[in-house]
């Protein structure tokens, strides 16, 4: 009677684990993506190893005041309920594709709308930006990816090319409901799974976006998920928008990277990179902070201050060796401005090193 009982118990443990194995409990990552996964991303995608690489951090050593930034202009934003957006689980992020009619100026080229998406933390972290700000995380941060128009024909063509996209990133945190980001957030129980898709009605996708849009962080970095080409012109708005509690807990438990018949379904979570080496860029920012015309170079520093210039200056510097001081030549040039926001922009470094 003994053995028959050992028998019977025996039998319980391994229905028990038969069914386990079965209907396992959804395991929590986002596969070769988010801050784990990214590490080896270089040696599959080598941009991803390489400079211009976003995000990055902002503090105030880096950061260079232009009066000459202007607000964006955002043209066709306001989209009629009657067309409508497909937002799709691509098993990373959420994304919604945008109107081809939405475009913005006041960019060295017009740009037009290609898609948005979101990064975000997990339900105990709630630090999911992929930008920081003196070291400070965000809840989440929403993209709105914009492509050069004007050059090339679609966003495919244009991602790998220097001056290709133009991204604007808006910086989430929390506070009360908010109801135009409910617009999206509402629809994530239609794109539970991989490559599951919904079609949204239209909206003013400007309501996204925050009050201010004339104080902004400009620099040049790149696609923060492979291939990680350096071809983004980021326009990161210093103001960031509130959603609630309970809508950044949707966005963050709603989602798996898997498809809905995988046995071992993944949650979608902490799907941002790291922030990146800032090697030496510049930040340009259309608020006053920050120390102006400010240049570091291994531990080494220049400043040059221009005061009552009548001939704006084309800054250049010159390492002889690593441990000597740059040497700065100061060359007259028709506009800074035309220079920053043109030719930086096609050239990739305004300040060279030899």
């Amino acid at each position: 009677a003994q053995d028959s009982m050992c028998m019977q118990l025996l039998a319980m443990l391994l229905y028990s684990w038969k069914v386990q194995a079965r209907s396992p409990l959804p395991q929590k990552g986002t596969g070769d993506l988010g801050p784990d996964g990214e590490k080896a991303w270089p040696k599959k995608y080598p941009f991803c190893g390489g400079v211009f690489q976003s995000p990055i951090d902002f503090h105030k050593d880096i950061l260079q005041y232009d009066s000459n930034l202007l607000p964006l202009e955002f043209i066709g934003y306001n989209v009629p309920s009657t067309d409508q957006f497909t937002l799709i689980n691509n098993g990373h992020s959420v994304k919604m594709y945008l109107s081809p009619t939405m475009y913005i100026r006041n960019l060295p080229f017009e740009y037009t709308a290609s898609q948005l998406h979101l990064h975000w933390g997990n339900r105990n972290k709630s630090e999911g930006s992929e930008h920081t700000v003196s070291g400070k995380h965000f809840a989440a941060e929403l993209h709105i990816v914009h492509y050069n128009s004007e050059k090339y024909p679609d966003v495919t063509a244009a991602m790998d090319k220097s001056d290709g996209l133009a991204v604007l990133a808006i910086l989430l945190e929390i506070g009360p409901f908010n109801p135009f980001y409910e617009k999206i957030f509402r629809h994530f129980r239609n794109v539970k799974y991989k490559d599951q898709m919904v079609q949204v009605p239209g909206f003013n996708v400007r309501e996204l976006l925050p009050d201010r849009l004339d104080e902004y962080y400009r620099y040049e970095g790149s696609l923060t998920t492979p291939p990680c080409y350096p071809s983004v012109l980021w326009t990161v708005f210093r103001h960031p928008v509130k959603i609630s509690q309970d809508q950044l807990l949707a966005l963050e438990t709603a989602m798996y990277c898997t498809e809905s018949d995988d046995p071992e379904p993944l949650e979608m979570v902490d799907n941002f990179r790291n922030v990146q080496e800032f090697h030496e860029r510049l930040v340009f920012i259309s608020f006053r902070e920050g120390k102006l015309y400010e240049f570091f170079y291994a531990k080494k520093q220049c400043t040059v201050i221009c005061v009552n210039l009548k001939v704006p200056l084309y800054f250049t510097t010159t390492k002889i060796q690593k441990s000597h001081f740059p040497i700065v030549h100061l060359v007259p040039f028709p506009s800074l401005t035309s220079l920053l926001h043109g030719q930086l922009y096609e050239n990739k470094v305004l300040m060279k090193s030899i």
